[in-house]
Order: structure tokens, then C-alpha cells, then sequence
């Protein structure tokens, strides 16, 4: 049985489940994808996932790290693996080993530590890649790749022989590509995250919008949290398919949020906006629009980019 009722939704050929409310947890999983940022307080659903991409060590965040190692062994599983700033290594290590000493067990464990820069190949075709945020010391976002090769331009005509030919003649008929999938900010304050290309060019963005409303600016400033001013601008200099918005604020409702991001979202943004834990859905396992795509004028004057499904909650 699953231990946590956890927003779905799906983009196109990729599930998002996950659960983020400010200051009470975080955690977001891609299955397809084999990654799992932040741990909130592991639910069950997670479990299987081998890579933790941590963000921070903040307890809404990171809580359910020790659980997740154990019950992967209680499972059968190999170790989980998590990425995290290079800061929190030995802290996680000391949790996990203390959370050992009280199981009278043992918890596996495969701990990577990571700064700004770094990245780790999770699959054959997929890398992660770390970037900084500002939150709090160390804290990361995480951009996972697909690699692939592409040919040459001046090879594209051949046939499969004439390709087979370049090759034994140690020709190089192609060259490395990267597509970056699915961005993940964790915690932050805004950033000109424009200037990194991977981010800018993601197809997904999963991004912080903990504050809405204008009178809690000094609030979003003090916590190193993003207000809708810092959100806007942000999405304005970046060029992301889908945008799923998190870790929004108990002090403002969800009908709240969607009122005020449909009042101030361009006609550019209007499409491609979601908040995760929108769960209101009429159309139950049928396809819904995007929470801010509905129009204003006459049917068809505008259409939404390219419908999400949202589904029942796991």
C-alpha cells in the first residue's frame, strides 16, 4: 500500500509524482528517467528509484534519506545512490550510520558528493549535472541529459554500406549532442539561471514559487525562497517546453495561486505553466489543460502548447 497520496502528472511521455509544500516536504520522482530529487520523507512510491539527487539538507527536503537506504535493503535492492552537495557527505554518512546503530543494522549506501560543475552518467544515454543555487551553503540544482551522437552533415546521403566503410577507416561520421530533459532548482532565490545553457534550454523546469503574494517578499527574501516577481522574471529569460511549479507556501491557497499567476503569466508563459499539487481534475484520466491556459476569448483564439496529463493521485 502506498504511504503518501502523492501528485501525478505526466508530460508527454514522462510521469512526474511527487509532493512539495513549503516547509513540510519535497519530493519529486521521474521513473522513466530513475531519479528521485529530494527525499521528503520517502514514501513508498520512491523507494525503487536508485538515484537521489539531493538539493539540501533542509529536514523537508532530506528527512526520509536514512529510511530510503534501509528499506532498499529490507527490499532486496542494491544500494541507493545519492548525489548531494559535497557538504553534506559526512553529515548524511553520521545520519545514516547513527539511524544504523538504532535499526542494529547495517545501511548500505552510495554517497557522491557534488559541486557546481560536476556530473555523473546514471544510464548509457543519461547524465546528471549539477549547478549552484542560492539558498543555503552548497545547495545545488540538478539538470539531468540525454547524450546521444548525431552524423555529420556531409555524411547524411550515405547508406548503411558506404556508412560502414567511413568507420573501418576510423572516419568520425558523427559528434556527441546533449538534450536536456528535465531541470530541477531545488530551494533558491532567484538566479539568472538564463545564463546556464542546459537550464535555459531544458525541456521541463521544476521550479520554487513559495511566495504569491507582494506582502510576503521580505519572508521569500529572509528564507532565500523565490516570490512570484523573481518566478516571472526568471521564466522570461529562459526558454523551457513545460514549467511545474513547487514548494508553494501554505499561506496561500491553491485556487489563490492559480488566480494570481493566470493575472500575471504573458501570453508566452500561459501554456506551459502547472502547479504540481493542483489536484483538482474534472477529467479525471482524461487529458487537462495547463492550470493557467484558459482563454479568454472567443473558442480556438488560443490553444494551449501542448496539453498535460494529470491523473489520480497514486
Amino acid at each position: 500500500m502506498a504511504s503518501h497520496n502523492l501528485a501525478k502528472i505526466k508530460i508527454e511521455d514522462l510521469d512526474i509524482i511527487g509532493y512539495s509544500v513549503a516547509g513540510e516536504e519535497t519530493v519529486i520522482a521521474m521513473p522513466q528517467l530513475d531519479v528521485c530529487f529530494d527525499i521528503g520523507k520517502a514514501p513508498d512510491q520512491v523507494i525503487s528509484i536508485n538515484n537521489v539527487l539531493l538539493t539540501h539538507g533542509h529536514m523537508d527536503h532530506s528527512a526520509g534519506i536514512a529510511y530510503y537506504l534501509s528499506h532498499r535493503k529490507f527490499c532486496g535492492q542494491r544500494p541507493g545512490r545519492v548525489f548531494a552537495p559535497e557538504n553534506m557527505i559526512l553529515p548524511i554518512r553520521e545520519v545514516i550510520d547513527a539511524w544504523g546503530r538504532l535499526d542494529g543494522n547495517k545501511i548500505p549506501a552510495e554517497l557522491i558528493g557534488m559541486v557546481a560543475g560536476d556530473e555523473y552518467k546514471i544510464k548509457p544515454n543519461l547524465v546528471i549535472r549539477a549547478f549552484a543555487t542560492r539558498h543555503c551553503r552548497g545547495s545545488l540544482g540538478f539538470c539531468v541529459l540525454e547524450t546521444k551522437k548525431k552524423l555529420k552533415d556531409e555524411y547524411a546521403g550515405l547508406n548503411g554500406g558506404e556508412i560502414v566503410a567511413l568507420k573501418k577507416k576510423n572516419i568520425t561520421i558523427d559528434y556527441p549532442v546533449e538534450v536536456p530533459i528535465v531541470t530541477y532548482l531545488g530551494d533558491t532565490q532567484y538566479s539568472n539561471f538564463g545564463k546556464i545553457d542546459f537550464v535555459a534550454k531544458s525541456k521541463i523546469l521544476i521550479a520554487e514559487c513559495t511566495f504569491m503574494d507582494d506582502e510576503h517578499i521580505e519572508r521569500a527574501l529572509a528564507g532565500a525562497h523565490m516570490y512570484m516577481g523573481e518566478f516571472l522574471r526568471m521564466l522570461d529569460e529562459l526558454d523551457n517546453q513545460y514549467i511545474v511549479v513547487t514548494h508553494l507556501s501554505q499561506r496561500t491557497g491553491i485556487v489563490e495561486a492559480k488566480r494570481m499567476l493566470k493575472e500575471r503569466l504573458n501570453e508566452r508563459l500561459c501554456g506551459k505553466v502547472v502547479l504540481l499539487m493542483d489536484r483538482k481534475n474534472p477529467f479525471r484520466q482524461e487529458q487537462q489543460r495547463p492550470m493557467v491556459n484558459e482563454p479568454s476569448g472567443p473558442a480556438g483564439e488560443q490553444k494551449a502548447q501542448q496539453p498535460f496529463d494529470s491523473q489520480e493521485p497514486l
